[in-house]
C-alpha cells in the first residue's frame, strides 16, 4: 500500500511502485482533470504539483513520491474557478479545445507562485506545454492578467 496527500487528503493505494503517478490519480482515485497526453512528459497535459512544483506526472514513478503533497487541477481551488489563474484563463477565453488546460494552468500557477510578476521570457521559459490549438498569445495575456491580481 502506498499513501498519497492529493488535494489535501490521503488517500491509500494498492499499485506496484512504478506505475506512473498519472494513471494512479485518473484510474485509481478517477480524479480525471489531470489528463494523459503523450505519455513522454513532453506535452504537460498530466501537470500537477508536488511540494508546489509542476511535475509531469506521467513520468512520476507513484512510488518515488513518498511524503509529497499532491495537488491536481480539482485541488487548485475550492471550486474550480477562483484561483487568479483560473479566473484569468476564464477572463481571456483561453482554452479552445480545452484538452491542455489543465497542466497549462497548473504550469502557469508554479510559475506565478515562483515569479509573481513574470516577464514574457519567464512566462516562455516555464510553459513549455503544448496547445495544439495554438492559444499561446491568449496564455501569456492571462498569466499577466493573474499576476497583477497576486
Amino acid at each position: 500500500m502506498i499513501t498519497l496527500l492529493i488535494n489535501g487528503q490521503n488517500h491509500s493505494v494498492d499499485v506496484d511502485p512504478e506505475t506512473p503517478l498519472l494513471w494512479v490519480i485518473r484510474e485509481w482515485l478517477g480524479m480525471t482533470g489531470t489528463k494523459f497526453g503523450c505519455g513522454i512528459a513532453q506535452c504537460g497535459a498530466c501537470s500537477v504539483h508536488i511540494d508546489g512544483a509542476v511535475m509531469r506526472s506521467c513520468s512520476v514513478p507513484v512510488g518515488s513520491v513518498g511524503a509529497g503533497k499532491i495537488t491536481t487541477i480539482e485541488g487548485l481551488s475550492p471550486d474550480g474557478q477562483s484561483h487568479p489563474v483560473q479566473r484569468a484563463w476564464l477572463a481571456h477565453d483561453v482554452p479552445q479545445c480545452g484538452y491542455c488546460q489543465s497542466g497549462q494552468i497548473m504550469a502557469a500557477a508554479a510559475l506565478l507562485k515562483e515569479t509573481p510578476k513574470p516577464t514574457d521570457a519567464d512566462i516562455d521559459a516555464a510553459m513549455t506545454n503544448i496547445c495544439r490549438c495554438g492559444t499561446y498569445n491568449r496564455i501569456r495575456a492571462a498569466i499577466h492578467t493573474a499576476a497583477g491580481e497576486a
